[in-house]
């Protein structure tokens, strides 16, 4: 053959090759998955290796007829800085328009193509990846004005999307990928390690913001699940960069521990610390305890079950309650560390307030620090200071720090102020005792007072002074190295100074009625004197008032026991036995020392006037108490029942002088029957039972040698 003929030949099989291209070529694209010009097409994964051409709205996959893209397709070589660009080796694949008629067809709505997973970092935490989806094409939102026109994927059946860590999964999607944007719908999870899983019905995430918006359809709600923590509400906003939840609709927050439920609500997946604000309640899941916090502002951590009170709160279990507007209060154990001037109600009726608190409620112990307040209801009682705790078990308290007990059972308050109170039950007989140590000072409108220590016993209503306490009453004072004084219903009912006591009444200028023994006795009747008895060494000096009432004498007694009764501060009888020397003075002819006895002393400049004199400790005080006479040991009295009681029938039966061992002996034996006093029959007047009283003069009255007045 010629070469002409062989020329010929081989034209003829280029065409015929040419055309077999032209024919079959478009239908390998169709079959095979062959990318558009619509958009890239990246290499193809296990996952999605099927094509399906859907139309544009994702619920209606069923039936959806397939399109054939125009164009051709061409192979095109990338230069080794374009693959590194792409980050690929691999040829890639574009299609360019053939016609006129394939570019009018490349801006309708519709661009056809299978879903595939592009070969990029799919760990990047700033963009949204498509994992997986049946089936995808192209859509282009029109943009209003001058705003570009905007292309989205159309995702539909078993739709799986990634961000960083977070995996979501729905039915179908819309994908912006420009903006990294999409909306979820049906079945929409989200998935975070095996930890935290979010359920809704529709999905809304933007990426600038990074924030998906979760909603609910009617009468289901959004779940967040991050162990044993479950999160529900109507409307559920994901800060996807802040790694926090957040809802403003109201919701419902549940642990192992307790159900919170508010208006506003977000939660904090990593830290497990959950914020709660408008309207906020909690609610114990334990059903053999009560517990609930009210407030309207609260901050709660899943892990510990510790709830931070940072708004007015109240905390209310089957112990009692807490009032305060910030503080710790674990819910586990019950402990609860409170601050700004909280107040812990017991179930009691007690309370206490601290500028700092701390009370565990299994121990039923609080601690208060600052501006300490303890409150009786029971007793009408009150304890003060900088520091003081309470033991509701042991039913005990102690307070110190400018401490002060307040005492309110009748009208008028009784104000005791010590450097240190304490009070406590007895376990011997389960009644209350209460001390105040040292400086004590107190005051109340009748009756004023001060010792170096104080005891109260509830078992026998005796107020016991140690260390020269002195005791005011108007114009009377009584002081002595110990004072007895017992208390009916917080009325004073009788004193008694057992180891030596003076008493003295200012009448008139330098004029004192006296009185001083061993053992001294008063009882009151509505705070008035109504009688007086006395044994051992008693010495007495009155003025007595003229009818002028003027005092112009007064008279000096001498005896070893004496009884006297009195009606409305008017003297009825005085008995002095078993000898008595006595006489009587006129002033104009008395020295002014004569006018008082060796031990007196009257204690005006260091007495209370008002509440507040009480904290206020004069140096005459301090030293009056440093050089206190040491107290004689009274403990065979204070171990027998009523041993300090007074001997009520011993001006009747002449049973005077007894010593301490033979009165206990017979009050032992049940010998002292206790019951009403009365005047000696037929006592009326001043009786001396062994001679009587003459007037003697004296030496012309001078200003020398007077006894001291403090």
């Amino acid at each position: 053959m010629d070469g002409r003929l062989i020329k010929g030949i081989r034209l003829r099989s280029i065409a015929a090759v040419a055309v077999c291209a032209s024919l079959f070529v478009p239908a390998m694209i169709a079959s095979t998955g062959m990318v558009s010009d619509a958009a890239p097409q990246a290499p193809e994964s296990k996952e999605t290796k099927a094509r399906v051409i859907v139309p544009s709205n994702p619920n209606d996959r069923k039936n959806a007829p397939a399109r054939t893209p125009r164009g051709t397709a061409v192979r095109t070589k990338s230069t080794p800085k374009e693959k590194r660009a792409n980050g690929t080796v691999a040829a890639e694949r574009r299609t360019e328009p053939s016609s006129t008629t394939d570019r009018v067809a490349r801006r309708t709505p519709h661009g056809v193509l299978a879903p595939t997973i592009p070969d990029a970092n799919r760990e990047q935490t700033d963009k949204v990846f498509l994992e997986h989806a049946d089936v995808l094409h192209y859509e282009k939102q029109t943009g209003f004005g001058d705003e570009p026109v905007e292309q989205y994927q159309v995702l539909t059946g078993n739709v799986k999307m990634r961000k960083g860590g977070m995996f979501m999964y729905c039915d179908s999607a819309y994908f912006y990928e420009d903006s990294n944007s999409m909306d979820a719908f049906g079945n929409v999870r989200m998935e975070q390690g095996d930890t935290l899983f979010v359920y809704a019905d529709e999905l809304n995430y933007d990426g600038e913001i990074e924030l998906a918006v979760l909603y609910a359809n009617p009468g289901k709600k959004v779940r967040l699940i991050n162990r044993d923590v479950k999160l529900e509400t109507d409307i559920f906003n994901y800060d996807m960069a802040q790694d926090v939840g957040y809802y403003t609709v109201g919701g419902e927050l549940t642990d192992q521990q307790n159900k919170l439920t508010s208006l506003e609500g977000e939660y904090h997946p990593q830290t497990k610390y959950a914020y709660f604000n408008f309207d906020v309640h909690l609610t114990s899941h334990q059903k053999n305890d009560v517990l609930y916090i009210n407030t309207d502002s609260l901050i709660y951590n899943t892990q510990t079950h510790v709830a931070e009170l940072v708004a007015p709160s109240e905390v209310i279990n089957s112990d009692g309650t807490i009032y305060s507007s910030l503080g710790l209060y674990n819910t586990d154990t019950g402990v609860a560390d409170l601050y700004k001037r909280s107040l812990v109600v017991t179930k009691r009726g007690s309370t206490l307030t601290g500028d700092t608190l701390f009370y565990d409620r299994a121990k039923q112990y609080g601690e208060a620090f600052g501006n300490m307040v303890l409150t009786d209801s029971a007793r009408q009682s009150s304890l003060h200071g900088d520091y003081g705790y309470y033991d509701e078990v042991r039913d005990s308290a102690f307070v110190t720090g400018r401490a002060l007990a307040k005492e309110y059972s009748k009208g008028d308050t009784l104000y005791l102020h010590g450097d240190t109170i304490t009070a406590y039950l007895d376990l011997a007989d389960s009644t209350k005792v209460t001390n105040a140590y040292h400086r004590v000072r107190f005051y109340r409108v009748d009756m004023q007072g001060l010792c170096d220590s104080l005891s109260m016993t509830e078992r026998d209503s005796i107020l016991y002074m140690y260390r020269h306490p002195i005791v005011w009453s108007g114009e009377r004072q009584i002081f002595g190295n110990v004072i007895n004084v017992h208390l009916n219903d917080s009325t004073v009912d009788w004193a008694r100074l057992p180891q030596s006591g003076l008493m003295a009444e200012h009448i008139a200028e330098d004029c004192y009625n006296q009185l001083s023994g061993t053992d001294m006795t008063a009882w009151f009747n509505d705070s008035t004197v109504r009688r007086l008895y006395v044994e051992g060494n008693v010495e007495l000096i009155m003025f007595p008032m003229e009818s002028d009432s003027t005092y112009n004498k007064f008279a000096y007694v001498e005896s070893s026991y004496m009884d006297a009764y009195f009606n409305a501060n008017s003297i009825e009888s005085i008995h002095f036995w078993p000898e008595t020397n006595s006489k009587v003075t006129p002033l104009y002819l008395a020295k002014r020392n004569s006018y008082f006895l060796p031990k007196f002393r009257w204690y005006e400049d260091i007495r209370p006037f008002n509440p507040d004199d009480v904290f206020v400790v004069p140096e005459g005080m301090e030293e009056l108490m440093r050089n206190a006479e040491p107290i004689v040991p009274t403990i065979s009295e204070r171990n027998v029942k009523s041993a300090n009681k007074p001997n009520a029938k011993a001006p009747r039966d002449r049973r005077i002088g007894l010593d301490t061992e033979r009165a206990v002996k017979e009050l032992k034996d049940d010998a002292v029957v206790d019951g009403d006093i009365s005047p000696v029959d037929g006592a009326v007047e001043v009786v001396d039972e062994t001679k009587d009283v003459e007037e003697t003069p004296t030496e012309t009255a001078d200003d020398e040698n007077q006894p001291v007045t403090e």
